[in-house]
């Protein structure tokens, strides 16, 4: 079975809200990972480790909209351009998708994801799309979480976990770091049964 892992940004707050700041994301403090915070390239380390993890990527058809057109032609996301894509959405049509950034399909519902990590491959990352990983985690469909704390209070935003009332889940910690400028690496794995 294929790993779901969610990688993100996320604010002591717990906002995974616009984080980069670019098109389509339209929170008030939009951009809020590159600012006021001294650049430290260790903290940045797990994103290089993800790139060699993955096999596939899964967005939700906003975070879809906004990444696919920037992360094409971006040199720092190159690693990315020619893995398989997967877009959940209901609403997505294939004329909608962005040529030259890979093969992509586009999932309907969250058993077409669950029937996609029953098949062979590595891990599957979700990069951003917060209601699609609240949607699977309520699914229970995500298998780790890949956190970079941010030390920043943002005060409104979407959060990474709904609020819907549902049994406890215990995540189990795979590893940590600290970084001087205020940044934590936090990932979970989620425990099952």
């Amino acid at each position: 079975m294929r790993e779901l892992v969610w990688t993100g940004f996320m604010s002591l707050d717990g906002v995974v809200d616009s984080p980069g700041g670019g098109p389509g994301e339209e929170h008030r403090s939009g951009g809020w990972v590159f600012k006021d915070l001294e650049f430290r390239p260790e903290a940045w380390e797990l994103k290089g480790e993800e790139l060699a993890e993955t096999s596939a990527l899964l967005f939700g058809r906003r975070s879809y909209a906004a990444f696919a057109p920037t992360w094409r032609e971006s040199a720092d996301h190159e690693g990315y351009k020619e893995l398989p894509k997967y877009v959940l959405s209901t609403t997505l049509t294939e004329d909608a998708l962005v040529d030259g950034w890979g093969p992509t399909t586009i999932l309907r519902s969250a058993a077409d994801v669950a029937e996609l990590k029953n098949g062979d491959g590595g891990a599957i990352f979700i990069h951003g799309s917060a209601e699609l990983a609240r949607r699977l985690s309520d699914e229970g469909l995500i298998d780790r979480y890949h956190l970079l704390m941010f030390p920043v209070l943002l005060g409104s935003g979407k959060g990474l976990f709904s609020d819907a009332d549902r049994a406890k889940q215990m995540l189990r910690l795979r590893d940590s770091g600290t970084y001087a400028n205020g940044i934590v690496k936090l990932i979970y794995d989620v425990q099952r049964g």
